[in-house]
């Protein structure tokens, strides 16, 4: 097998969302509940005491059954919070200040907030667990970057930010200032934060001249 076949392997194995094993569709009816357990478990006892024993026993599944959906404890945990806070949508309103407002709603929204103790829980286990640090960067992370990326290209393409501007700094505040919320505070940021964030910080620093006049 070479190294496209065991990259596309890994992946098959990761996603979870009605994956094939062996070129036979799974069975997902138990997908919700496994998925579920892992979370609670998460919240209840941390990423570093959760087992893939604990799960199966809350899920009152099998191990087999989970490891036919996902490759290890990484994989499941990081599946089973995108799963929970649902899909990413693209605001596109046409205004950067639109757009980034529309952002940090759906971020802090309460459908789509963790406890906080599941997010304190993990930002911990990133530290120093590589493995969990890969999976949520690669499925958590980028494609949020991503997103948030398009949102600065599109201001700078209308002119709303100058092309000087560094895009990757923009790019990373809202996440970055959102996850220190959690680590300082204990608590979850919620609509009133973003919009403080957003207001106060990223958009006088988006839209802020490059050359500014002296007197």
């Amino acid at each position: 097998m070479d190294h496209t076949e065991v990259v596309n392997r890994r992946l098959e194995l990761q996603d979870g969302h009605g994956i094939r094993h062996r070129g036979h569709p799974l069975d997902t009816s138990r997908d919700v509940a496994i998925r579920d357990a892992a979370l609670d478990l998460l919240s209840e006892i941390g990423y570093d005491r959760l087992t893939m024993d604990a799960v199966a026993a809350r899920a009152h599944a099998s191990k087999a059954t989970i490891y036919r959906r996902w490759q290890g404890k990484a994989a499941l945990v990081v599946d089973a919070l995108n799963c929970s806070k649902g899909s990413m949508v693209d605001p596109d309103t046409g205004s950067l200040e639109s757009d980034l407002a529309a952002l940090g709603q759906g971020f802090c929204s309460q459908e789509s907030r963790f406890n906080a103790q599941i997010m304190l829980g993990l930002i911990t286990a990133l530290a120093h667990d590589a493995e969990l640090r890969d999976v949520f960067r690669e499925r958590m992370i980028e494609p949020r970057t991503r997103l948030i990326r398009s949102i600065f290209e599109r201001a700078v393409a209308r002119g709303e930010v100058s092309t000087e501007r560094n895009l990757d700094l923009l790019v990373s505040l809202l996440p970055a200032l959102m996850i220190q919320q959690v680590l300082i505070t204990g608590e979850l940021p919620d609509t009133n934060f973003s919009r403080r964030v957003i207001n106060d910080v990223i958009l006088p620093l988006a839209t802020a001249p490059t050359n500014p006049v002296h007197d």
